[in-house]
């Protein structure tokens, strides 16, 4: 998944999910330049932060 991605599959804007991926430890993953991440480490994520 693209940034933008995961801005819309976790209803946040694209600027709030760039600029806390780090500190909220969202999985991304450097892929040359781009950030990516996978739909299923993203579901797991969710749920260790308590999200349905």
């Amino acid at each position: 998944m693209t940034l933008d991605d995961v801005a819309a599959h976790l209803g946040k804007p694209r600027s709030w999910v760039y600029g806390n991926w780090r500190r909220e430890e969202i999985p991304f993953r450097k892929v040359g330049q781009a950030l990516r991440c996978r739909p299923r480490d993203l579901d797991q994520w969710l749920d260790a932060q308590g999200a349905e």
